[in-house]
């Protein structure tokens, strides 16, 4: 597993052809992004046949340097540029395009700080190592829509907004064609054994600690760790067993944690036998020898898209509870099982407190007190029937190498009109969310990587969300939060509320999806927020005890604020947001029409 693979075989995707196509691909997501967010104002000169052709001159920059393309400007502000329009002149002499030199262009308006800014293009250089990996390989959209789940989840290309969205600082060129998603490799997790009195570990009440060891290992590997321990003259019974990102092993326990190991509180125990390959996330994994058995989640001092991707032990102590908590709302919700909508919880957890940095820091919420952690979630395996498979919804969001949308592919196959397909799908996706808000105060991070499609004859029939205890909250809610649950319990400004819908909903998803079906389904985004409006309405009207707060949280209020997520990762490449204070965190620029106040009704 660990052998390092022949320099040779690290750059066989490194040609002139991906690279240029890389480049151009993320080219065109920069500048459609930097408009979005207003750093970057292109100038219109002229329109023809509904489009309009911009110029960006780069002020700041050495020489005459010009940008050119062509775009329509969309709804929410959304830029959809011709990528094969992109033109750059350099004192009126076309030259190549290349996205550092693009972002070194433009670095007085971005307004790095000189220690960010070295980060961030390191961060994209391995952004465009990622993408030139899946340019150089098939991932046609009429392919994907017959693919199996983890073919589609290797070839998603990361978050819609962020142009550093596979940064991965930490992994060299091995560790990438060993542990990143788009290499699509299989691999075996380690496994150490920690002492319990250093140990947070929690699990839902209706599992304990032997019988997910008894469903996650065999019994012939459970016999050879228990050995292993006995050799070592130390008893089993004062030690849990974790898995283990290889990467983190060899990057932070060694030498990080050389005095517990050297004390015997952590114990290589060795592999075990199950097959597993990376998510989108790069920290989970999904069991590919046996589908049905628990995702695994590690703790990985890897920075990318804005944190280093620890696990806190600390939270690892809530977190089952919390699972079990909107499981048991979500089953108890009339209208959520109607909807299909699916709580994929995280069933156990453990943590491992490191003392030295415990006692050091006095912080939890640090990189340092964040290394070794995990925890099992469920398989959504076990959720679909022989008819049915899965897709990421971020797979919606994808466009192969030739331009073509599988959401449009989708929608073709199905036999169904765009408007009856979309229909279906928001009242999975959108409207579990919208009663969440207003009937529990409750929210989600409903970003593509964070939903499950169950999908049959490419259709979606039910939506999973997953991610939950560190995603969730409930927003100055009057529901109760029995124990530990208490922590997702959070106080915000009430103006700032419908954020969490506005920006992770409107803004960061459907967004993209309106503006792909307008260009290749025949689904004319007006005709796409109409349908986002008729589908709010109509929930509003069913439920007259909401009333007060349809009206105090006006979701078809004229504009909402700009949340402009760039603007924060080049604030911060290190730590977006400060989980302790989110809020400030953000970064807000003017305000965004919305797209379906002129849909509103009075209520009756």
């Amino acid at each position: 597993m660990n052998q390092i693979i022949s320099p040779e075989k690290t750059i066989e995707h490194l040609t002139p052809e991906s690279w240029a196509k890389a480049n151009l691909y993320l080219i065109q997501k920069a500048l459609a992004e930097f408009a979005h967010e207003m750093i970057i104002k292109p100038q219109l000169i002229y329109e023809k046949d509904r489009w309009g052709y911009y110029q960006l001159p780069a002020q700041h920059a050495e020489g005459e340097i010009i940008y050119t393309f062509k775009a329509q400007k969309r709804i929410l502000d959304h830029w959809s540029i011709d990528v094969h329009s992109i033109k750059k002149t350099h004192n009126g002499k076309e030259v190549p395009l290349d996205l550092i030199h693009l972002i070194v262009d433009f670095k007085e308006e971005l307004e790095f700080s000189k220690e960010i800014l070295p980060v961030y293009i390191e961060e994209l250089i391995s952004t465009l190592y990622a993408r030139a990996q899946v340019m150089n390989r098939e991932n046609n959209s009429c392919i994907l829509a017959d693919a199996d789940y983890q073919t589609i989840e290797g070839s998603t290309t990361g978050h819609p907004t962020f142009i550093a969205n596979n940064g991965r600082i930490g992994f060299d060129a091995d560790d990438y064609y060993k542990y990143a998603p788009e290499s699509q490799n299989e691999l075996r997790l380690l496994w150490i054994a920690v002492k319990k009195d250093r140990c947070n570990f929690s699990t839902i009440e209706s599992l304990s600690y032997d019988e997910l060891m008894n469903q996650e290992l065999s019994p012939e590997t459970l016999v050879k760790f228990s050995q292993k321990l006995k050799d070592l003259d130390l008893n089993a019974e004062e030690f849990y067993y974790m898995p283990i990102h290889p990467w983190q092993w060899y990057n932070k326990m060694n030498p990080t944690f050389s005095s517990e190991i050297a004390l015997q509180n952590i114990v290589l125990l060795g592999e075990a036998e199950d097959l597993y390959r990376a998510q989108q996330s790069i920290r989970t994994f999904f069991n590919t020898s046996n589908p049905d058995k628990f995702y695994v989640k590690t703790a990985m001092s890897v920075l990318n898209m804005g944190f280093m991707r620890g696990l806190s032990p600390y939270y690892m102590k809530a977190t089952p509870a919390i699972n079990q908590w909107v499981d048991d709302l979500v089953k108890s919700d009339a209208y959520l099982q109607e909807k299909g909508f699916i709580i994929l919880k995280e069933l156990a957890a453990i943590g491992y407190r490191s003392e030295y940095y415990e006692k050091a820091l006095q912080n939890n919420n640090t990189p340092y007190t964040k290394m070794l952690a995990a925890l099992w979630r469920e398989s959504p395996m076990p959720f679909i029937n022989e008819n049915q498979r899965l897709m990421t919804m971020a797979a919606l969001l994808h466009v192969d190498n030739n331009g073509y949308s599988l959401a449009a592919e989708l929608i073709e196959k199905s036999g169904l009109t765009a408007e009856e397909w979309v229909s279906k799908y928001l009242d999975l996706y959108l409207m579990p969310l919208i009663h969440s808000f207003y009937e529990y105060d409750l929210v989600y991070m409903p970003h593509g990587e964070n939903l499950i499609l169950i999908m049959e004859n490419y259709t979606p029939v039910k939506i999973i969300m997953k991610d939950i205890a560190e995603e969730i909250a409930v927003l100055n809610g009057d529901i109760k939060l029995p124990g530990e649950t208490s922590r997702i319990g959070i106080k915000v400004p009430d103006d700032f509320k419908l954020t969490y819908i506005f920006t992770d909903v409107f803004d960061c998803f459907l967004r993209y999806l309106s503006a792909l079906l307008h260009d290749q389904a025949d689904f004319k985004d007006e005709d796409f927020w109409r349908l986002v409006a008729d589908k709010i309405i109509a929930y509003q009207e069913e439920r007259p005890h909401l009333r007060e707060k349809f009206e105090k949280y006006d979701i078809f209020e004229p504009q909402f604020k700009r949340c402009c997520l760039n603007r924060l990762q080049i604030k911060n490449n290190k730590q977006m947001v400060n989980l302790e204070d989110p809020i400030n965190s953000l970064q807000f620029v003017g305000m965004l029409d919305n797209p379906i106040h002129i849909y509103k009704r009075e209520l009756v």
